[in-house]
């Protein structure tokens, strides 16, 4: 996708977390607005946009205003729904495309709609023989979860800059301003390169 594209009435669900391109999203959902939206973009076939609060909460938004979101978010897709029980759900979702925010409205229901625009997406990036040391640290840590939703990773994905940076960005302990900032990078080199000073620092990986 181009940076020129753009979506309008993408509705948006703000969370205390960063979703990145490419990552695993589980959500409960109870709240009325919410399960409908769930519902909505399961019979259309949508997505919808996982912003970043930069206050308050995720179930008193009716009456913030737009400044409580951070600017960019990323697209989320509907993987799975799981009744846990009456008026509860699980929800799975995959991280898409990043996007910028450009107006967003709440709806009388409480659900917040955007028009956004789409960001370039990573092109893919080799990672260079002196940053290999971070994904064959990623590679042992992810063998060790063994969970279901990393069961389609492929060895391709190791050779990757932006997978890699990505899913340490979700891994390691940051908080939601840097990885907001490492979101917004362009370069998946430049976030690869970050990373992995984070990680040597660490004492997580070294050459």
């Amino acid at each position: 996708m181009t940076s020129s594209l753009t979506l309008v009435s993408l509705p948006l669900f703000p969370l205390h977390t960063v979703l990145f391109p490419g990552g695993y999203l589980p959500l409960r959902v109870f709240e009325l607005r919410y399960r409908m939206m769930v519902r909505c973009c399961r019979e259309q076939g949508a997505p919808f946009g996982v912003v970043t609060l930069r206050s308050g909460h995720e179930t008193r938004l009716h009456d913030q205003p737009l400044e409580t979101f951070h600017a960019v978010g990323t697209i989320a897709h509907i993987d799975s729904v799981t009744h846990l029980s009456s008026g509860l759900e699980l929800i799975e979702c995959s991280g898409k495309d990043r996007f910028r925010l450009t107006q967003a409205r709440p709806l009388p229901s409480g659900l917040w709609v955007a028009d956004v625009q789409l960001l370039a997406a990573d092109v893919p990036v080799p990672i260079p023989a002196d940053l290999r040391h971070a994904a064959t640290a990623l590679e042992q840590v992810l063998h060790k979860l063994e969970q279901p939703h990393l069961d389609n990773v492929s060895e391709q994905h190791f050779l990757d800059c932006g997978w890699v940076a990505n899913r340490w960005c979700e891994l390691l302990p940051m908080n939601d301003h840097l990885q907001l900032q490492m979101l917004e990078l362009d370069s998946p080199l430049l976030r690869l390169e970050l990373v992995t000073d984070a990680l040597e620092r660490a004492g997580i990986a070294s050459q």
